[in-house]
């Protein structure tokens, strides 16, 4: 196999307030000119993951001409490809170059080649390439978290009607219900919008009742 080739860096990943990665692990496939490329795409968040989903490509595609992958992690402090054995630069980096694109963070794709007789050139494998990894991160969804309040809130039964309205109507996710003597909701909100639930709430119940930030999270809403 080719020699992986390495990018590094020692800074940390400046701080955004969204988190572009991968829903799950999906493929898609082609082909061109009788050669079959398959693309897996999967959210990875360490080199160990990575290096697992490649051992499982290449034990669920047996005998394949190549096995191009690459990945890149930490907002694109880690990142690393190969192009197992096609022409430098028509290969690994293709792919590497479509999940920066794309925007997807800890997300690695594994290409597998199964070689049909017909010589591609290297524009024809760039062109190849970046497309399986193109299909492959839309079949495993591009999804954008952003950074979440989470929030308890402790009311009465009557108070958690009104109150559930309310949190359905700005898309909060519900985490917990707990029903005891009162009622204990756990949910969570973008940061941006916590304080105007919070606000509500102590609208609707004339101060008595207050929604307490716990904690922060990335989330996205489903």
């Amino acid at each position: 196999m080719a020699k992986a080739k390495t990018k590094t860096s020692e800074s940390s990943p400046p701080e955004t307030p969204k988190y572009v990665t991968l829903a799950r692990e999906a493929e898609a496939e082609f082909e061109e000119k009788r050669s079959r490329f398959i693309g897996r795409a999967a959210p990875v968040k360490t080199e160990e993951e990575a290096q697992d989903l490649i051992r499982r490509v290449k034990a669920d595609y047996p005998g394949a001409t190549h096995y191009v992958w690459a990945y890149t992690m930490r907002g694109g402090a880690q990142a690393r490809y190969t192009d197992d054995g096609e022409p430098s630069g028509t290969a690994g980096r293709p792919v590497l170059d479509v999940i920066v694109k794309s925007g997807c963070d800890d997300a690695c794709v594994v290409v597998v080649r199964y070689f049909g007789g017909t010589l591609l050139g290297a524009g024809g494998l760039v062109r190849a390439y970046a497309h399986s990894a193109a299909i492959a991160l839309e079949a495993a969804e591009i999804v954008a978290f952003e950074k979440y309040a989470e929030l308890s809130l402790s009311c009465g039964y009557g108070e958690y009607q009104k109150y559930i309205v309310e949190l359905e109507r700005v898309g909060a996710i519900v985490d917990d219900t707990v029903f005891a003597d009162g009622v204990t909701l756990r949910f969570a909100l973008p940061v941006a919008e916590a304080e105007e639930i919070r606000a509500r709430i102590r609208e609707l119940s004339a101060g008595r009742d207050e929604a307490v930030v716990t904690g922060e999270r990335f989330d996205c809403r489903r």
